[in-house]
């Protein structure tokens, strides 16, 4: 089932400052999943197979890679285990591209998802997302809920992060071979 996504990404120096916000607003707290994303070489949008303890799914999506408030159109489909085989399947047709390892505390209010990430080689990063999988909310509706959550965190502009974390693990890949190569 395809449905729209807002979101934003950024660095946080303070994510027990937003998870003590989120609970304070009573927000459902789902666990902390251990998540491997993989992803698979291909043209036009991403495709990941998530692994985690909480989460397991395939998803694609289609999204410009801008600083602030990203629009996606995403198919997921959820998996009812960790998708080994699956993985296999995807490594042998498609061959992966790169794999993000990442501690991910997740967080509900009505149809945000909130992300606290510890992201292995990058860091810490809060992600939210206004999701309307009913069609009953507006873009414009998704927009506001991501620009108040913003604000309630105290999240700056400086800290919004256009990649996402394959991006920025392949930056880091190439940055590191570099500074190799120059020994």
């Amino acid at each position: 089932m395809t449905h729209l996504n807002i979101e934003i990404k950024a660095r946080t120096d303070h994510p027990e400052h937003i998870e003590a916000i989120l609970l304070a607003h009573q927000a459902d707290y789902k666990g902390e999943d251990r998540q491997r994303d993989t992803y698979y070489k291909m043209t036009g949008g991403r495709l990941k197979l998530r692994q985690g303890n909480i989460e397991n799914s395939l998803i694609l999506y289609d999204r410009l890679e801008v600083e602030g408030l990203k629009k996606s159109e995403v198919v997921l489909q959820q998996l009812p285990d960790t998708g080994e085989a699956l993985r296999q399947i995807l490594d042998r047709t498609l061959g992966s591209w790169v794999v993000v390892e990442k501690r991910r505390k997740i967080f509900y209010l009505d149809n945000v998802k909130f992300h606290i990430d510890s992201v292995e080689g990058l860091g810490a990063f809060v992600e939210i997302e206004a999701c309307d999988q009913s069609g009953s909310k507006s873009e414009a509706e998704l927009r506001e809920q991501c620009d108040y959550y913003q604000a309630l965190f105290g999240i700056k502009a400086d800290a919004l992060i256009a990649k996402s974390y394959s991006d920025m693990i392949i930056e880091l890949e190439s940055t590191n071979k570099n500074d190799l190569s120059s020994v």
